[in-house]
């Protein structure tokens, strides 16, 4: 089937559809990712789940080998301030020693690594939760942007704006490609953010109950079955606000916050990584701060993420009929 846009992101990616999928901690293999590179879309191993770098470097060696030569990437993210035992810089090295072409970065600047990184032929896309950032990261030089909106999952930063009034805003101050995040996850809302002037959409939570996501199939039902209305914010009082599945955890995080405020000792116990990784290992989706966005809503179903992509465009040549229809000139 031929393409149906034609945008700066399918350019810069080589990809079929201008669509991301995002990073996805503890989640994003190689299995997902190189699906994703089939289903004409780009995917980006977490560097984040794994502790050792040599294991890093074997899942990289075997996304290469699954994706058959198309697009795919690594997400590196780095805590907002540099903190003892960080590893980006050897996850940096890691990355241009191996010939990965696309790397995704998320929190601080990612200037200090950008030399680097360019000079291995690496592009980078970066991911903010404001315009503000997001000017920053162009002026940092980066090849393109996410802008994030309050409804995705995970970290949608502490000002929350929404993800119309950001992308529109975004596309009038960016002009390096834009990816516009949070909530899509329809080929009628990819449609609504390229008119909104994005090139492109980022996509997470549409995707976790793809076959290829290695989750337990109880997890998954729990999202089929959640509305766009079972998520909440914890973690505010941190200056770190996360959208989670609500569930036991959120609801005692959030009530420690509001007896102890920003608390980390009395957080910690539950908000924990390798607390949500058991949730996905047992399918017990009460445990852990589980990012998942509002986009949940349209989660219907089990299903290899190929049928997903594949519902995704047909819907989005729908909507692209539709508005044709309501054209009167």
């Amino acid at each position: 089937m031929s393409a149906l846009f034609h945008t700066r992101i399918t350019e810069l990616f080589g990809i079929h559809l201008p669509v991301v999928a995002s990073g996805l901690q503890w989640l994003s293999t190689a299995e997902y990712v190189a699906a994703a590179a089939h289903a004409g879309l780009i995917g980006f191993i977490t560097a984040a789940s794994f502790a050792e770098l040599d294991d890093l470097r074997a899942e990289i060696r075997r996304c290469a080998e699954l994706a058959e030569g198309k697009p795919w990437g690594v997400n590196i993210s780095m805590l907002p301030k540099l903190a003892k035992g960080d590893r980006v810089d050897a996850v940096v090295d890691l990355v241009c020693a191996e010939g990965v072409h696309f790397v995704e970065t998320a929190g601080r600047n990612p200037e200090p690594y950008l030399p680097r990184l360019h000079a291995a032929g690496i592009k980078v896309l970066h991911k903010v939760p404001t315009v503000r950032h997001a000017r920053s990261a162009q002026a940092a030089g980066v090849d393109a942007i996410t802008v994030v909106g309050a409804e995705c999952g995970g970290h949608p930063g502490t000002e929350l704006i929404g993800t119309m009034v950001q992308a529109a805003i975004a596309a009038r101050d960016i002009t390096v490609p834009l990816i516009a995040a949070g909530g899509i996850a329809t080929g009628a809302q990819l449609v609504a953010a390229l008119a909104l002037g994005a090139d492109g959409a980022a996509i997470g939570t549409r995707f976790l109950v793809a076959e290829e996501i290695w989750a337990h199939a109880d997890y998954k039902a729990r999202l089929v079955a959640a509305q766009e209305t079972d998520t909440t914010l914890v973690m505010a009082s941190l200056r770190n606000t996360l959208r989670a599945l609500r569930n036991q955890t959120t609801d005692t995080v959030q009530q420690i916050e509001r007896d102890v405020g920003g608390d980390l000792d009395a957080l910690m116990p539950h908000i924990a990584g390798r607390i949500g990784r058991r949730a996905y290992e047992t399918g017990n989706a009460d445990l852990g701060v589980l990012s998942v966005g509002q986009s949940v809503a349209f989660a219907d179903r089990i299903e290899p993420l190929a049928d997903i992509v594949n519902r995704l465009e047909a819907e989005a040549r729908a909507a692209v009929a539709r508005l044709q229809r309501l054209t009167a000139i």
